[in-house]
């Protein structure tokens, strides 16, 4: 028998081609959704439609066909598990365990088996309710998770990432934790002259364990932010990276935000990053061997499914008469530029001698404030279309697709 005590307290999504399903699995649910009505999506989506479907600020539960179309509702299930507010009860055909497993690791909580029984709802809503009061009792979703990449080395990306991080802080007093994922050439450690004697690998090593004494021993409070640090020495292993999720677990309950420093987006350790993120920000400048290598990172994450709808291209250093403008950037890269940040290289050079944030009073301040303004919601002004491009596109032909 359904718990009619404890009815479901998220909005609840069925996606499926399959009518039938859709109108059985409605019947089902009758008892757990309480005065929530089932809403029906007839195909599947887009992941550039998901934030507008599933928006943040409310808990989702959605019900995932994978029988009608294996391939493409486990990538839709991809996109889905990393929204951090959304769970997914996945749908299957069959009971396959490898099938099964693949859908754990592409973001399922749960899931049930046609042909569907009363059973197996009550299971799944009762394993719910379990995992609803920690939750509950937080009062709080789950942190955003910020990604930055540098299209290539040197555009300073880890000094966006960090100073980001600061004036989050100071502009919501939230919580924010900035990460170093860089294990090859992380430098956070010495641009903010702190030491710790923990990493991230350590939180890797000891996830099984973590609480908040230990987690407190791990990080380095630095002007308001906690900040885990890359490891001091190089690793021999570099490459065997892959899985950041036991650092994002934890930290996602912990924080409100998490920013991520990364050192591009190659290699299956970044791309893992990247797609953990709600927002991803691509970083260049707007000369030509950066531009060119931002289309290659574009490319790349297109190649590995990592969805345009979340990817921000942040233009560094930026300068009107030296090198491309941002009206021929967001053309020639077909992806509109997200925002501009002045070259300022005296306050960039002091803030990093001194190991501090750079003062949102500076030209680059206000446009990591502007940054932190639109990422947080706000609303910002619209950017002006290009034209008469064609002679500087051309340089981008040779590698466009």
């Amino acid at each position: 028998m359904a718990n009619s005590e404890t009815p479901i307290s998220r909005r609840a999504l069925a996606i499926s081609p399959n009518a039938p399903l859709f109108d059985q699995l409605e019947q089902l649910l009758k008892p757990h959704l309480g005065s929530e009505t089932l809403s029906h999506l007839q195909a599947y989506p887009s992941p550039r439609d998901l934030p507008t479907l599933l928006p943040m600020g409310t808990p989702h539960l959605v019900f995932l066909d994978t029988a009608t179309d294996r391939d493409q509702s486990i990538q839709l299930l991809e996109e889905v598990g990393r929204l951090g507010h959304v769970q997914v009860i996945a749908i299957l055909e069959g009971n396959e365990p490898d099938f099964l497993l693949r859908c754990l690791r592409a973001g399922a909580s749960d899931f049930l088996i046609l042909p569907l029984t009363a059973e197996q709802v009550d299971a799944a809503f009762a394993k719910l309710s379990r995992a609803q009061p920690a939750q509950e009792a937080s009062g709080k979703e789950p942190a955003k998770v910020i990604a930055v990449m540098p299209a290539k080395g040197a555009c300073g990306a880890t000094t966006v990432a960090t100073n980001l991080a600061f004036q989050w802080k100071r502009a919501s007093g939230q919580r924010v934790l900035l990460v170093d994922m860089d294990a090859l050439t992380g430098n956070l450690s010495f641009l903010l002259k702190v030491k710790s004697s923990y990493s991230f690998l350590d939180v890797l090593q000891r996830a099984n364990e973590l609480d908040a004494d230990l987690w407190s021993a791990m990080v380095r409070p630095v002007h308001g932010v906690d900040v885990l640090l890359a490891p001091d020495l190089m690793l021999d292993h570099n490459q065997d990276l892959r899985d950041p999720s036991p650092i994002l677990e934890y930290a996602r309950h912990a924080y409100d935000v998490v920013i991520l420093d990364t050192s591009s987006v190659y290699t299956e350790w970044n791309l893992n990053c990247a797609r953990a993120a709600n927002e991803l920000l691509l970083v260049t400048t707007n000369e030509l061997p950066a531009l060119q290598a931002a289309q290659r990172a574009l490319s790349y994450l297109d190649t590995n499914r990592i969805g345009r709808w979340k990817i921000r291209l942040i233009v560094n250093r930026y300068l009107r008469d030296v090198g491309l403008s941002r009206e021929v950037i967001g053309t020639a890269l077909h992806t509109d530029v997200f925002e501009t940040l002045p070259s300022d290289y005296e306050a960039v050079q002091k803030a990093l001698l001194e190991g501090k944030p750079i003062q949102a009073s500076t030209t680059f301040g206000k446009g990591i404030v502007e940054i932190v303004n639109r990422l947080g919601g706000k609303s910002a002004p619209g950017n002006k279309k290009g034209s008469s491009l064609s002679g500087l596109l051309g340089l981008f032909s040779k590698t466009s697709k």
